[in-house]
């Protein structure tokens, strides 16, 4: 962790354990209705959105399902889980459709993170970079990639996919127009499949370059902040005008390297508080 209490581009993509689980200490509850959004011209009716609200944690490879089973304490109700990405650092041997379905069975909320392109400014290596002059054609790749894998794995159409984002720069004109473009394009691709556009960043850099586009087009309706502040909240901290993100669509990662054991499982996990959507596995 850095000073200003953010970790660098090695976050998420390290070879370290980390989990995302969400708490069951508030129930989950079904979107209202459905919504109709315009396509091509055409109207598609979405399925209602899955919102939780309660406790969360992350950690790079998915675990075991007995570990899982072990974890649903009552604590945490819902876990992130690394769907792909290039930059994705973990294998994960567990994560398949037949676990998706068990782990759903058990009660876990499920919470998709695909590690797509880097910000071309950004100082760490990672296997894939966008450039200004293919971000948006790259984000629309990526989308389609991303949608085939939460395909693949049981998660359903309505589901939502969180975008990875890692800090960068944004004082740094070029690249966060490349950071912009690429996600408007990986949203719009999510949103022509009817997947909920979701986006996970620093509230000190990617975050808050989402959260404070003039240009409002194409951006994901969730906004996850990593702000480490250890309190479980979504609206006493939340860094930005208060009118944005309001309908049960904000994640925010409290508390980093908890190391924690329930039954026979010693995992060392990132807590977050949630209140927004979660996959459609049923």
């Amino acid at each position: 962790m850095t000073k200003s209490g953010q970790r660098g581009g090695s976050h998420r993509r390290s070879k370290r354990g980390r989990w995302i689980a969400l708490g069951t200490s508030a129930a989950v509850v079904a979107g209202v209705g459905v919504f109709a959004a315009t396509q091509a011209g055409a109207s598609t009716v979405w399925p209602a959105q899955k919102t939780f609200k309660g406790r969360a944690f992350d950690t790079c490879t998915a675990p075991s399902s007995a570990a899982m089973k072990a974890w649903h304490t009552g604590f945490y109700g819902a876990a992130a889980v690394y769907i792909g990405g290039k930059n994705r650092g973990c294998a994960q041997p567990q994560l398949t459709a037949s676990w998706v379905k068990t782990v759903s069975k058990q009660g876990w909320n499920l919470i998709p993170l695909y590690v797509g392109a880097q910000p071309p400014c950004q100082k760490s290596a990672n296997p894939e970079k966008m450039t200004t002059a293919n971000a948006s054609s790259l984000g629309a790749k990526d989308g389609a990639d991303a949608v085939a894998k939460a395909a693949a794995l049981g998660m359903k159409k309505g589901s939502p996919i969180f975008l990875d984002m890692e800090p960068y720069d944004t004082k740094n004109a070029s690249c966060d127009k490349a950071v912009l473009s690429y996600t408007r394009a990986f949203t719009k691709t999510l949103r022509g499949k009817i997947y909920r556009g979701g986006f996970y960043g620093f509230s000190s850099s990617s975050a808050a370059a989402i959260a404070t586009a003039k240009d409002r087009t194409d951006l994901p309706g969730n906004l996850w902040y990593a702000k480490w502040d250890k309190v479980n909240t979504t609206t006493s901290d939340w860094p930005w005008s208060k009118s944005l993100y309001t309908d049960h669509s904000r994640g925010h990662q409290y508390m980093v390297n908890s190391k924690e054991k329930r039954g026979a499982y010693t995992i060392t996990v990132d807590r977050s508080a949630w209140d927004g959507p979660v996959a459609l596995t049923g």
